[in-house]
């Protein structure tokens, strides 16, 4: 049995929105026709995008339609990745990465922010629905850590305050701009380059 939490409130339909629709319909071009359930994670990637970040019951069994695979074969790819949520977490979802060289770099205090500004507790909408948080694994940024993902987008180099910043705006519904807190570019030194500098006047 899984151990992800199904949501008890589940809308009784799903349809791909026609943008969606035509996504999903290149996606399953991709492969052979005896092959498409080949396309169930973008599928259910789109699903998850168009549904404020989570995949409900009725989506799983569209999606399945789609592809002409069973319902407990698409089930079972929705439960195992823990990339797909089955339970709304709202329209902010934030994933404070809390790996040693983020917690060594200061993840406690940014899952500190989420508790004090979203939840005490992770996987728990705030007050007024729009976010949630949880603690992941690596996410592969832990050259700008500590770093956290809203959705799609990476936040790095974080600190206290500036996590505060973010969450508090997440709660405006407003959504602030990714990167790093530092303005450094990709994974630029933070005091500069101290290798392969040019020599001048040589």
């Amino acid at each position: 049995m899984s151990l992800k939490k199904i949501s008890k409130v589940q809308p009784e339909s799903f349809e791909f929105s026609e943008e969606n629709l035509n996504q999903a319909k290149n996606e399953i071009k991709k492969y052979p026709n005896n092959r498409k359930a080949s396309a169930v994670l973008a599928l259910l990637y789109l699903v998850q995008k168009q549904n404020d970040n989570w995949i409900p019951i009725s989506a799983i069994k569209y999606v399945a339609k789609k592809l002409d695979m069973p319902y407990i074969k698409v089930y079972e790819v929705a439960t195992f990745y823990s990339m797909f949520n089955l339970s709304p977490v709202g329209k902010y979802f934030v994933q404070v990465c809390t790996t040693t060289p983020c917690m060594i770099r200061g993840a406690k205090k940014l899952t500190d922010m989420c508790k004090k500004h979203i939840s005490q507790n992770q996987n728990e909408l705030s007050d007024n629905g729009l976010c949630s948080w949880t603690e992941v694994e690596c996410l592969g940024a832990c050259v700008n850590a500590p770093m956290m993902q809203i959705n799609q987008d990476y936040f790095e180099d974080l600190n206290e305050s500036k996590t505060e910043e973010i969450v508090l705006k997440l709660l405006k519904n407003e959504f602030p701009k990714p990167g790093s807190a530092k303005n450094r570019k990709n994974n630029s030194p933070e005091q500069g380059k101290t290798t392969l500098l040019e020599v001048k006047n040589a």
